[in-house]
């Protein structure tokens, strides 16, 4: 039985579409591509798109995205608790991370899934690290 490969959308990806940046279309292309029930996104994720959003008074692209994901994609948000934060911490010690790259980080590691962002942060070696395009070809 064939694994499906599982992904953890970052941040920067979902903003990519959802504000029409550059690379926009390809992170359509890949959402398109890829099987809803292989893509994810944190709850960090989550929360740090709706802070972006709401200062930038985007509360209907807001509105709009949480209904695409959750209940007309159902796409899951997964998280991490409180015991997950020593791993949290050693992966910021151990890569040099900030806190939100070491959260995601952390999440992948513990599902088992690559990462999916244009953070060049993620660019070390042992980081399961992809991008949309990547993905699509």
């Amino acid at each position: 039985m064939e694994t499906k490969v599982r992904y953890l959308v970052d941040t920067n990806i979902w903003l990519e579409r959802l504000l029409d940046q550059d690379k926009s279309d390809i992170v359509s292309k890949f959402l398109d591509t890829v099987p809803l029930d292989q893509i994810f996104i944190s709850d960090f994720a989550l929360h740090s798109i709706g802070v972006i959003l709401s200062r930038l008074k985007k509360l209907d692209t807001l509105d709009q995205f949480v209904n695409d994901l959750f209940f007309n994609g159902l796409i899951e948000q997964i998280s991490l608790d409180p015991h997950d934060f020593v791993d949290i911490i050693s992966n910021i010690e151990k890569y040099e991370l900030d806190f939100d790259d070491a959260y995601q980080l952390t999440i992948s590691q513990k599902y088992e899934m690559a990462i999916v962002t244009f953070d060049k942060d993620f660019n070390i070696e042992g980081i399961d690290r992809m991008t949309p395009g990547d993905i699509i070809e």
